[in-house]
């Protein structure tokens, strides 16, 4: 038991077991040459270095001899790669002067056509603009129309409106005139005098005096209203019946002084007098011409 403590660790084992560690040491180089020969065949790839293993065992033990390097089979030829050549490059097709000549006619039958569109555009714009101004124009012309019609409708109508009141001023002075006929005859046959269209013997009054016309035109001329200057001195003749107390019954124009706003200053200026004064012998006349002149 104490010998058996007392022997180095490291010590070599017994005969047997070296022979088994060489026989295990060959046999790692073996597998080892085979390994690297199969990856070399398989990658075709040269390898200049060969690999080394060492195996260390429990104990120290000779090494074997190196081996010789084995050197690796060269890889087999690669098969020659078939030359693909590249196609050649179509040469550019010579244009003829035909060729040259159609594209030209293209050409210009394309600027043709552009030219044809363009001026298409041209006239649509144009006709688009002269619709426009005829509908403006028709418009205004329109309008203008309608307002000529406003104005002849409103001119008529206005017509129609002084013609009715025409009517109705003659209608109102015809009914006036009865009036003043009737009142005479009424007056006439209080002052046991005829009608003035009676031919009878019954009693009638005489005739004015000198004087009674100058009265009448004191008592009638400051109511003429009159500034216009007119040539001359013509004389207005006008017809007036008169009432027994001096009022005017009815006044007509019976000669015109050739001024018709003189004769109808004079009319006014009879309206406005109203009552004429009496005789000298304080008589009414019945009624009478007086003249009318402008300077008198």
């Amino acid at each position: 038991m104490h010998a058996a403590a007392d022997r180095p660790e490291f010590a070599p084992p017994p005969e047997p077991a070296l022979l088994r560690a060489f026989a295990l040491a060959v046999l790692a180089h073996l597998l080892l040459v085979v390994a690297l020969t199969y990856g070399l065949h398989w990658k075709r790839e040269a390898q200049d270095s060969a690999v080394e293993a060492e195996l260390w065992s429990a104990l120290p033990q000779q090494a074997a001899p190196k081996p010789e390097p084995v050197q690796p089979a060269p890889p087999p030829p690669a098969p020659p790669q078939p030359v693909v050549k590249a196609p050649p490059k179509p040469e550019p097709p010579t244009r003829s002067d035909a060729d040259i000549a159609l594209e030209r006619e293209k050409q210009k039958k394309a600027q043709e056509q552009e030219r044809r569109e363009a001026e298409l555009e041209r006239q649509r714009a144009e006709k688009a603009k002269a619709e426009a101004q005829k509908k403006r124009e028709e418009e205004l012309a329109r309008k203008k129309e309608q307002q000529q019609k406003e104005l002849a409708e409103a001119k008529r109508k206005e017509e129609e409106r002084q013609a009715r009141a025409q009517q109705q001023a003659v209608l109102d002075e015809k009914k006036a005139q009865v009036r003043r006929e009737e009142t005479i005859r009424r007056m006439q046959g209080m002052a046991g005098t005829g009608a003035p269209s009676s031919e009878g013997t019954a009693a009638k009054s005489s005739g004015p005096s000198g004087s009674w016309a100058g009265k009448v035109q004191a008592r009638v001329r400051p109511n003429i209203v009159f500034t216009d200057d007119i040539p001359g001195n013509p004389e207005a003749v006008v017809e007036v019946r008169l009432a027994p107390d001096g009022t005017i019954v009815s006044r007509k124009l019976k000669k015109s002084s050739g001024y018709k706003s003189y004769d109808e200053a004079v009319l006014r200026a009879l309206d406005r007098t109203e009552t004429l004064p009496r005789d000298t012998d304080g008589s009414v006349p019945r009624g009478g011409d007086l003249v009318f002149r402008p300077k008198g």
